[in-house]
């Protein structure tokens, strides 16, 4: 990506008590956009509202004449920066909680949803490691509405990929638009309760409990407003698998695929002043790169893309994650790369839609298969790069690490199974060319009884390994 946006001037931004901060998806937006521009270049009637709205006249040239190409087509991968912020009404509210790094690809109409933790640690240039997002805050404090493009550039420096287009959308914006459309309905994975949620309008209230309002969720089909949703996607204090931020980060894609399924409703078509509300809501709360053409002709291309076609990841510090808790220099908790540099993540976002068929993956996922995979190598990223090319294929990968012993010649499986999941141990045996072993040595038995995790493979992969991946990626090129 070719800018010369420049985060070298020193600006500290003193840690505030966290108050009300954004949790927001940009993505829902491109949606509606999409979803309204189709709707004005394709009305036949001439006289009808739709071509009274402000330049509604000019999209049907503008869809006509699309015919350039968009940033990062003629590498067959379209970038985008989905930033979420609290906005200049809210206490810390250019901070970014809400980072996800969004890619089209469209000879095959897919997109992939990788979401990027705030507490991430990145370098930036003549600042040395922030958090990630600090970016937006500490560029929009040097430049007004620089944000966008600051954070883009840090992301594509530390990804090492190109970033095409950015969006940036406001905590308010969010609220409005969904209140707009009628709210959605979003289906709850898991109830959890949350009783440290921050009420609105009580940062300051007295005695401190006050300041906090209870969230409840029930398992199933919820209806949400605006607000609700927003409290859905936010809330990351909630007991058990549901409080953290990586668990909120699921949440969000939910919400993704909520408001896209209200948006191409049809009926949105025929209320002129609902349309006209958010496109002025977005107008008021949004920031882009994109020009109107390139809307028109995103539509155009990824108009029927479909949820199976949607790849979604999390970073996060789960055992096969590839990221480590620590704490900075001045106390405060931050995520760094599991290890040590990142590699093993640009690599994981590079490769991102290199998935088996849709056949094979589906009958993997029917068995339900957890794999746990060590490198028995002192090649370093090993572990890490099978994983990403057996999770495309459906295996759910429980932990990744070293393995005690790190002087295999020859990648091993160990089937844990009991042979009642044959066709995963087939691709497994495939993909890896490995050797297929019922018999535990005594420090993998050791090993696995003071594990809390009992997969039902346990792949070991030795020297070998490194040079059948390589064969195998070309394969699949």
């Amino acid at each position: 990506m070719e800018n010369n946006f420049n985060l070298s001037e020193p600006a500290e931004i003193k840690p505030k008590k966290r108050k009300i901060k954004t949790i927001i998806f940009f993505f829902i937006f491109i949606f509606f956009i999409f979803f309204s521009i189709r709707a004005f270049v394709s009305a036949p009637d001439q006289n009808s509202w739709l071509n009274k709205f402000p330049v509604i006249s000019q999209f049907k040239f503008l869809a006509e004449s699309a015919n350039n190409q968009l940033k990062g087509e003629e590498r067959d991968r379209i970038n985008i920066l989905l930033l979420g912020m609290g906005g200049k009404n809210h206490d810390g509210g250019y901070l970014t909680d809400t980072i996800v790094l969004a890619s089209l690809k469209p000879s095959t109409k897919q997109a992939a949803l990788v979401s990027i933790p705030r507490d991430l640690t990145v370098p930036i240039e003549g600042m040395g490691w922030r958090k990630i997002n600090n970016v937006n805050a500490l560029a929009e404090r040097k430049n007004p509405g620089s944000g966008g493009l600051a954070a883009s550039q840090v992301v594509s420096d530390t990804f090492n990929l190109p970033i095409d287009y950015y969006f940036l959308v406001d905590f308010d914006g969010f609220i409005k638009i969904i209140d707009e459309i009628g709210g959605i309905k979003v289906y709850v994975e898991n109830a959890f309760d949350d009783y440290t949620y921050p009420a609105r309008g009580k940062e300051e209230a007295f005695p401190y409990e006050a300041r906090f309002e209870h969230l409840h969720f029930e398992k199933g089909l919820q209806e949400m407003d605006g607000s609700l949703a927003l409290k859905y996607a936010r809330s990351r204090h909630a007991p058990g698998i549901e409080g953290s931020d990586f668990a909120r980060a699921r949440r969000q894609q939910k919400i993704i695929e909520a408001i896209k399924n209200k948006t191409l409703s049809s009926y949105i078509l025929f209320k002129p002043q609902m349309v006209s509300n958010i496109i002025s809501t977005i107008e008021e709360h949004m920031n882009t790169n994109l020009k109107i053409w390139e809307v028109v002709k995103l539509w155009n291309v990824f108009k029927e893309i479909k949820q199976e076609d949607i790849i979604n990841r999390v970073l996060d510090n789960s055992p096969s994650g590839l990221l480590s808790d620590s704490i900075s220099s001045d106390g405060a908790y931050i995520l760094t790369p599991q290890s040590g540099d990142f590699n093993e993540i640009q690599y994981l976002i590079e490769n991102i839609f290199n998935q088996g068929s849709a056949e094979t993956k589906m009958e993997i996922l029917e068995e339900k298969a957890a794999l746990e995979i060590l490198n028995g190598t002192w090649i370093n990223g090993l572990a890490s790069k099978y994983s990403v090319d057996l999770e495309n294929f459906g295996f759910n990968i429980v932990r990744l690490g070293n393995s005690s012993e790190q002087n295999f010649d020859k990648s091993v499986i160990y089937d844990l199974s009991n042979g009642q999941k044959i066709k995963s141990l087939q691709i497994l045996r495939q993909r890896t060319n490995a050797n297929i072993s019922s018999f535990l040595p005594d420090w993998l038995k050791a090993d696995i009884a003071a594990s809390s995790i009992q997969p039902d493979f346990i792949l070991i992969l030795g020297q070998d390994a490194d040079k059948t991946f390589s064969g195998a990626q070309n394969k699949n090129e």
